[in-house]
């Protein structure tokens, strides 16, 4: 008889620790990376083992075994057709802990849970990451010329406005109220 088999309860009853799993190990596939307890992270630790343990089988039947845990087709796709290939040739440890210190509100210590593939996280990571706005400057076809530079400068900084020759009778009036108002 095997004693204590059932694991870390983590405060749960069995179903709602079930879907905490399927969560964090979804979560994982689909990001590369995340940030959880040291204790969830150690409990979830083989489950997403084993999913990309069966993504690597890559038959219907482990397609169909993974949907039923994970829940969801998008990160049952991801899992077959990008993070399980990453690993096709590495017998096991696909994932790892690193522990990143006290959380501050309670103390409870945290750790990222990520594969091992650098390259993947990085690419999720670069992903999920905002491209800064980039602000366009005016081109300018020769370097050389220091007063090119400055005039296409001034333009793009300062528009100029020039006064129409076919003025209409608003804008008079309009230059004419401000003029009184001097």
């Amino acid at each position: 008889m095997r004693h204590a088999r059932t694991g870390k309860k983590l405060g749960r009853d069995s179903a709602h620790r079930k879907a905490l799993y399927s969560n964090l190990a979804g979560s994982l596939i689909e990001h590369g990376r995340i940030r959880t307890t040291v204790t969830k992270a150690k409990a979830v630790k083989p489950f997403a083992e084993q999913m990309i343990t069966l993504g690597r089988r890559g038959d219907l039947h482990a397609r169909r075994q993974a949907t039923a845990f994970l829940r969801s087709r998008d990160v049952v796709h991801k899992l077959f057709a990008e993070v399980a290939p990453l690993f096709k040739d590495r017998p096991g440890g696909y994932t790892r802990i690193v522990k990143i210190g006290p959380r501050a509100g309670d103390s409870a210590e945290m750790a990222y849970l990520e594969l091992v593939d650098e390259q993947y996280v990085a690419k999720e990571r670069e992903a999920r990451t905002p491209e800064p706005a980039v602000v366009s400057e005016p081109e300018v076809e020769d370097v050389s010329d220091a007063e090119t530079v400055s005039d296409t400068s001034d333009e793009a900084e300062e528009p100029v406005e020039e006064p129409d020759a076919e003025a209409t009778p608003e804008d008079d009036e309009t230059s004419s109220d401000e003029d009184s108002a001097r």
